[in-house]
């Protein structure tokens, strides 16, 4: 997880409340799409990876407080594997919409 940490700590310079933003983010985002199957299109399976398992997904809704107004449409992203036989998530990569456009997909594959 080094280059998820360095990104973190790059936008974290931004984004102040963006390390407590991320642990709300899985406590209660991830628990609502992976434990108790709510979904509100703010997490989306990353599609054509050709990668059976672990399954990879982008969370589109992240609701950062450094970005006040936007609600969850702040364009921050967040990617990571979730690991369902044993209910665990791998953080991959975070993002600043407005520096890049895309996830890594070097990243995801040199992983996988």
């Amino acid at each position: 997880m080094p280059d998820f940490e360095r990104d973190m700590k790059r936008l974290l310079k931004r984004f102040r409340s963006l390390e407590d933003d991320l642990d709300n983010f899985i406590k209660t985002e991830l628990k609502l799409f992976h434990k108790l199957g709510i979904d509100n299109k703010g997490v989306v399976q990353i599609a054509r990876l050709g990668i059976q398992a672990p399954r990879i997904y982008k969370a589109r809704k992240f609701a950062c407080r450094s970005l006040k107004g936007k609600g969850a449409q702040t364009g921050i992203r967040v990617i990571y594997a979730y690991f369902e036989e044993d209910d665990m998530i791998e953080l991959i990569e975070i993002y600043y919409k407005g520096d890049k456009e895309n996830k890594d997909r070097e990243r995801i594959f040199g992983r996988y």
